[in-house]
């Protein structure tokens, strides 16, 4: 209790409040004092980040209060582990976030920005210039600025034909990062990812559809561009085909199971022949939906759940490869990929609803099998 700053008082209901002590010696910075002092916060915040801008910037070493350690040379990342308390230090991470959001880029280059603006403002306080004054200059400058771009940009097409271009356009961002020493490689996947799902006409990609999966082990250079859907998930059974060509997709979130009650129930079995007619029964279903499936013409089932021994032997032998136990956002992006419907019932399994893919295969990388579906 020693260094409590107070100390604790009762009011005529008992109720508790604290009494702090020096508050006479306490001082509250107003006016040019205040302004100084954010800005020199600013400025420290900016002055870390300062160091890893550019192409030979410094990475930072970030250990977390878990002792987690991060080392990144990215504004947006640094300022997010760093602990802020100071308010226009949080409004600086936010400005990097912000630009981190929209723009995707240059997180660190507008706080250093940010920071040698405030710096400049603060000379212009020294001389007496009101803070208003100060803020609308700025504007000006920015509109200025602005204008000037105008005049000098000229208007550059992105389509596929510019490709080597915004390949080269995507190296310089790539120049700072960790991928330097096969940037040229990542710019042409980032590019040509970028390509497939762009909207050209309305100007929009949509980033849901862009997906990156990372694998242990390896090399940076062994990364590749997979044109379709990768799931980490393999054929149900072993021996089932690795690779399917012209394939039509049954999209499942039902189970390959028997249909169960939906309350709760006791199934008694007094005797061996009930067992065998239970057995028939399941058996019998179990057909039944492989024949299904197989009659609204698929040859292959991505199944949202999985299914026991019994109904993975079957679909082996009617000769119906399937996958299960592939998630949500996966199943989405396979209807999306393969002009697919996500069917609930067996039931009402069409020859509509099924997707077309040219190519599935398992792959196998670093000691792991993926699912590859090529449209």
């Amino acid at each position: 209790m020693a260094l409590f700053p107070g100390a604790v008082a009762f009011d005529e209901y008992g109720r508790p409040f604290i009494i702090l002590r020096d508050q006479d010696r306490q001082k509250r910075l107003t006016g040019i004092d205040a302004l100084k002092s954010h800005i020199s916060a600013a400025r420290q915040i900016a002055g870390i980040l300062r160091t890893s801008l550019g192409p030979r910037g410094l990475d930072k070493l970030m250990v977390s209060p878990d002792g987690d350690v991060t080392v990144t040379n990215d504004g947006a990342t640094i300022l997010k582990l760093m602990d802020v308390e100071h308010q226009i230090g949080k409004l600086l991470v936010q400005l990097a976030q912000s630009q981190d959001d929209e723009i995707g880029d240059g997180t660190t280059g507008v706080v250093v920005l940010a920071g040698a603006l405030l710096e400049q403002a603060s000379n212009l306080l020294d001389k007496g210039i009101h803070p208003i004054r100060v803020a609308d200059g700025f504007e000006m400058a920015a509109a200025t600025a602005l204008a000037n771009l105008e005049s000098i940009s000229e208007a550059f097409p992105v389509n596929k034909d510019t490709r080597e271009h915004l390949i080269k356009v995507a190296m310089t961002t790539l120049g700072s990062k960790v991928v330097v020493k096969c940037h040229r490689l990542m710019a042409e996947i980032a590019v040509d990812a970028v390509l497939s799902v762009a909207d050209l006409e309305k100007r929009d990609v949509n980033f849901e559809l862009i997906k990156v999966e990372g694998k242990v082990g390896g090399r940076m250079e062994d990364s590749m561009l997979v044109k379709g859907v990768v799931i980490d998930k393999t054929m149900s059974h072993p021996q089932m085909p690795k690779t399917l060509r012209d394939v039509k997709l049954a999209i499942l979130t039902c189970p390959f199971e028997p249909p169960k009650p939906k309350t709760k129930h006791k199934l008694h079995v007094g005797s061996a022949d009930e067992y065998r007619e239970l057995r028939q029964y399941e058996h019998d279903k179990f057909l039944e939906m492989v024949h299904k499936v197989k009659d609204a013409g698929a040859t292959l089932a991505i199944c949202q759940w999985g299914f026991d021994d019994e109904a993975n032997h079957l679909l082996l032998a009617e000769g119906l490869p399937a996958v299960r136990w592939v998630g949500g956002p996966e199943m989405e992006l396979i209807a999306i990929a393969t002009g697919g419907r996500i069917v609930p019932r067996f039931e009402e399994l069409t020859p509509d609803k099924l997707g077309s893919c040219g190519l599935v295969r398992e792959l196998s990388k670093f000691c792991y099998s993926s699912r590859y579906y090529s449209t």
